[in-house]
C-alpha cells in the first residue's frame, strides 16, 4: 500500500475498530433483546381479532328485524360518503355499523328502536354473547399495551370497556364504549408471552407507545446505531480473517476463546443481523421513504356509483330460511351497482341489492369498475388468482381466494386485488409498497417463495436467530470484560 493511502487507511481502520468495540457493546445488548423477542414472536402472535374470529363471535342476524335502510341510517348520523356500512347484531339489537371517510365509528339502530348507551353492563352482555362464557366487566380505559400497537385501526372507537370471560383461555374482550363493537381479544397466554415478544421487540410498552413521535424516533435511531455496529463488525471481521496466509497453527482468526467465537460466527451471523436491522429500520419509513406513492382517493371510489345508497332492504327480508346463519351484511357497490354481501362462518356471497340475484364478477364488470374509479387510465387485462403468489399471500391466516388482480398504468403503478366472489376491493399496492414488501417482509420475515413453506421457514429462522444470538452474547461478554477493566 502506498504511503499516502496508508496514512489514510491506518486512522480509518483504527476508527472502525473503536466504533465497533464501543458501539458494539450497546448494539449487542439490543441484538440479544431483539433475537429473544423475535424467537418468542415466531410462536406467539400479538393479540389480534381476525376477521374470521370476529365473524364467528357475532350472533346470527334476524333479517326480518331490519327496518332501516342504509340510506336512512346514514341520514340519521349525517354521513355522506362512508367507507363501510355493515349490518350486524349487537346483543339483542340489530344495528348498522358505519365507518365514515375519516375513520370515525358510528352505530345506528336497524330495527327502528332506540339504542341504549354502551355501558359496562351492556358491554358484559355483548362480550358474553360474543365469547359464549360468563363475562365480568374489568375497567373502561383509553388504551393499554394490547390496544396501542397498530392502534389507528380502532382509535375512533375509544374508550374501550375491558371485559374478562370465565373460560379456560383467560380471554379478555375490548368493547367500544361508543359503538358496542368487539374490537380486540386476548388470552392469558398471549398477554403473558407478548410482554417478552412483540412489546419488547418494538418497544410498544404503553408509556413509550403513547408518544408516537418519540417512539418512532427511538426505533429509527436505535436501529440506525445497531446497523453501524453490525456493519463495522463485518468490515473488521473480514479484515482480520486469513484464509491463505494463516495465523499460527493454521488458524484463520488471531483470537481465542469467546473472541474467536464472536469473530468467526460474526462473519456469517453478522450478515443476518445487518439485514434484519436494516429491514426493521426501513419498516419505520425513514425520511418518509417509500411512503409517498399512494393510490389516492380513486381506490376508495373503486366500483362505487356515488353517495346515494339505493339498496332495498326488502331483498334481505325475502332471504330464504338458509340465510338464518348470516352474521353480517355489508351494503356496498360493484361496477356502479348496489350489492349486498352476506357473510357467515362458512364464507360469503353477494347478491344484487335491488333484485336479489346472485352476483357474478366477470372481467367486463371489472373494467367498468376501473373506469369509474380511474377515468382515462389504462390497465392490463384482469388476471384471476386461484393460489397465493409472491404478492398475494398470508402466513398466519388463510388468504382470500380466488381474487382478481388488476394492474393499472397510473403514476403510482397501482395494483388492485379484488374478491372474485363479491367484487370488493381487498387490497391496493403501489410500486413503493411492493418494493417495501421485499425490503421489509422479504429481508425481515424471509417472505421469499422458497421459505413460504412453514417447516423450512421455521428451521431457517431458528438457525439464523440462534447464530445471531450467539454472536450477540459473545459480544456482550467481551464488552463487559472490557468495561470492568
Amino acid at each position: 500500500m502506498r504511503t499516502p493511502l496508508r496514512a489514510i487507511w491506518r486512522p480509518l481502520r483504527h476508527a472502525l475498530y473503536l466504533t465497533h468495540r464501543w458501539l458494539g457493546i450497546a448494539g449487542c445488548l439490543l441484538f440479544v433483546l431483539w433475537f429473544i423477542s423475535g424467537l418468542v414472536m415466531l410462536h406467539v402472535r400479538f393479540p389480534t381479532l381476525t376477521p374470521q374470529e370476529r365473524l364467528e363471535g357475532l350472533p346470527a342476524l334476524d333479517l326480518q328485524q331490519v327496518r332501516a335502510s342504509p340510506a336512512s341510517a346514514l341520514a340519521q348520523i349525517g354521513v355522506d360518503a362512508p367507507r363501510k356500512v355493515t349490518l350486524e347484531r349487537s346483543a339483542d339489537a340489530v344495528v348498522w355499523r358505519v365507518i365514515d371517510a375519516r375513520g370515525g365509528h358510528h352505530v345506528v339502530s336497524a330495527s327502528g328502536t332506540a339504542l341504549p348507551a354502551f355501558s359496562p353492563r351492556s358491554a358484559e352482555a355483548i362480550a358474553q354473547a360474543f365469547g359464549g362464557a360468563t363475562a365480568r366487566y374489568q375497567e373502561t380505559q383509553v388504551d393499554d399495551p394490547w390496544t396501542l400497537p397498530n392502534a389507528s385501526s380502532f382509535d375512533k372507537a375509544r374508550p374501550l370497556h375491558r371485559v374478562a370471560l370465565d373460560d379456560a383461555a383467560g380471554t379478555e374482550l375490548y368493547v367500544s364504549a361508543r359503538t358496542g363493537e368487539v374490537v380486540r381479544d386476548s388470552t392469558a397466554f398471549e398477554r403473558r408471552w407478548t410482554v417478552f415478544g412483540t412489546l419488547l421487540h418494538y418497544y410498544t410498552y404503553a408509556p413509550i407507545r403513547r408518544h408516537a413521535d418519540f417512539w418512532r424516533q427511538l426505533v429509527l435511531w436505535t436501529s440506525a446505531l445497531a446497523m453501524v455496529s453490525a456493519a463495522t463488525g463485518l468490515i473488521v471481521g473480514t479484515l482480520r480473517v486469513r484464509l491463505r496466509r494463516r495465523y499460527r497453527g493454521t488458524a484463520v482468526t488471531p483470537y481465542r476463546g469467546w473472541m474467536a467465537w464472536h469473530h468467526l460466527l460474526g462473519l456469517v451471523g453478522g450478515i443476518a443481523i445487518l439485514t434484519w436491522v436494516f429491514s426493521g429500520w426501513v419498516s419505520m419509513g425513514p425520511g418518509r421513504w417509500l411512503s409517498h406513492s399512494t393510490p389516492g382517493d380513486a381506490a376508495a371510489r373503486f366500483g362505487q356509483a356515488g353517495q346515494v345508497f339505493t339498496h332495498d332492504i326488502a331483498v334481505l327480508q325475502r332471504m330464504p330460511a338458509g340465510a338464518r346463519s348470516v352474521k353480517a351484511v355489508e351494503a356496498t357497490w360493484f361496477a356502479g351497482e348496489p350489492v349486498w354481501v352476506l357473510s357467515d362462518p362458512g364464507g360469503h356471497r353477494a347478491v344484487d341489492a335491488r333484485s336479489g340475484q346472485p352476483l357474478t364478477v366477470r372481467a367486463g364488470e371489472l373494467w367498468k369498475a376501473v373506469r369509474l374509479a380511474h377515468p382515462g387510465v389504462d390497465a392490463d387485462p384482469p388476471v384471476l388468482l386461484t393460489a397465493p403468489d409472491r404478492y398475494w399471500y398470508a402466513r398466519h391466516v388463510p388468504v382470500v381466494l380466488p381474487v382478481w388482480r388488476i394492474v393499472l398504468h397510473d403514476a403510482s403503478a397501482t395494483w388492485y386485488h379484488v374478491d372474485a366472489v363479491s367484487g370488493q376491493l381487498l387490497a391496493t399496492s403501489t410500486a413503493d409498497s411492493r418494493l417495501r414488501r421485499w425490503l421489509f417482509n422479504g429481508l425481515h420475515s424471509l417472505d421469499f417463495p422458497l421459505f413460504l413453506k412453514t417447516t423450512w421457514w421455521y428451521l431457517t429462522m431458528w438457525a439464523l436467530s440462534l447464530m445471531g444470538l450467539v454472536v450477540s452474547v459473545t459480544g456482550l461478554v467481551l464488552g463487559w470484560r472490557r468495561l470492568i477493566r
